[in-house]
């Protein structure tokens, strides 16, 4: 994990953005905004808002409350599971 300041990442962004590109972490560092950790998103990363959190998880609950729920109760079942979706 490579740590740098504001202005040497704004003067070689297109390195260290290749840097984080090939997995690497990169922490930028303000004087007076505290340091940052700056990663790639990967594609189980969920980028949601709090609201919408929470609204999916109400909608989920309104789903069990209608019955429109599978129980799984093996490895098996959820595996079978995930490769239907």
């Amino acid at each position: 994990m490579e740590v740098v300041s504001t202005r040497q990442f704004r003067d070689n962004m297109a390195t260290y953005l290749g840097h984080i590109t090939d997995g690497q972490e990169l922490i930028l560092k303000t004087r007076d905004k505290g340091s940052f950790v700056i990663r790639k998103v990967k594609e189980d990363d969920t980028l949601m808002t709090k609201e919408e959190f929470f609204a999916k998880i109400e909608e989920s609950r309104k789903q069990i409350e209608r019955g429109e729920y599978t129980v799984i109760n093996t490895k098996e079942e959820l595996d079978n599971f995930f490769e239907s979706l």
